[in-house]
């Protein structure tokens, strides 16, 4: 995959260096030809210049790029470079750093930002996934706002404890995509039993989300339609059921 990168500070270089570490290509973009050396990456590629300006955009030939990351300290840079990349260069994926928290809401398609990164807002929710067991922490918002992944951890008294993810009737627009145990990941089935302390992760749209907290919450025991009898084929398939064919489950 090559990736270009905007912004060779200590942001963009620890981002090259991960995805260098992956074996992609990465081209760096700064306006400082003093970065280069300092930065310590070997194999990446660099172009001096102004990244908010076209001849520098296509002397990096950045419709080429799979993904393009706007990681400077620099909102208005990260913006326009997003801009630029999606309307003029086609490119498929743009991420964009979000230094300002208030400037969270101009991060948007209407931008060319596929994937806004809002540093204080990822670092909150980490924060609170360690201190709110048995909330709905969301920890990253994706395609402008739309969606989002988010985490639930299960109390050891939860109502959800000892069901099968098949038997809980989970929320329009809600997949649980990764059961967390013991620090292992765990690819989620129907037949798959939520234990205490389980680590669940969601795929949901922001306006499902309170329905999926008012599920999953302490007072929402055996409310009606949360959980399906045992047996039972929900009519739609569910969001986790429909994802491969009944017969065999989730092993393939």
């Amino acid at each position: 995959m090559k990736v270009v990168i905007v912004g060779a500070g200590s942001v963009g270089s620890s981002i090259a260096r991960e995805l260098l570490a992956h074996k992609h290509e990465i081209l760096l973009i700064d306006l400082k030809p003093e970065v280069i050396g300092r930065s310590g990456l070997r194999g990446a590629h660099w172009l001096v210049g102004d990244a908010c300006e076209l001849s520098t955009l296509q002397g990096a030939k950045v419709e080429e790029a799979d993904v393009v990351v706007s990681a400077t300290g620099d909102d208005k840079v990260n913006l326009v470079v997003s801009l630029l990349a999606k309307t003029e260069f086609g490119v498929g994926r743009t991420v964009g750093r979000v230094n300002n928290p208030k400037n969270d809401w101009m991060f948007n398609d209407s931008w060319g930002v596929d994937v806004a990164v809002n540093t204080p807002q990822l670092m909150t929710a980490l924060v609170e996934e360690a201190v709110e067991i048995g909330d709905l922490v969301r920890l990253l918002t994706l395609q402008t706002g739309v969606s989002a992944i988010v985490e639930f951890t299960v109390p050891h008294d939860s109502h959800v404890i000892g069901r099968t993810v098949g038997e809980i009737r989970w929320p329009e627009d809600s997949t649980l995509v990764a059961i967390l145990r013991d620090h292992a990941p765990i690819t989620p089935s129907r037949d798959d039993v939520i234990d205490g302390g389980d680590e669940l992760f969601f795929v949901t749209t922001i306006a499902a989300e309170d329905e999926l907290r008012a599920l999953l919450s302490a007072d929402a025991v055996e409310t009606a339609g949360a959980v399906r009898p045992a047996g039972e084929v929900p009519a739609d398939a569910g969001r986790v059921e429909q994802q491969v064919p009944e017969d065999d489950g989730f092993d393939g």
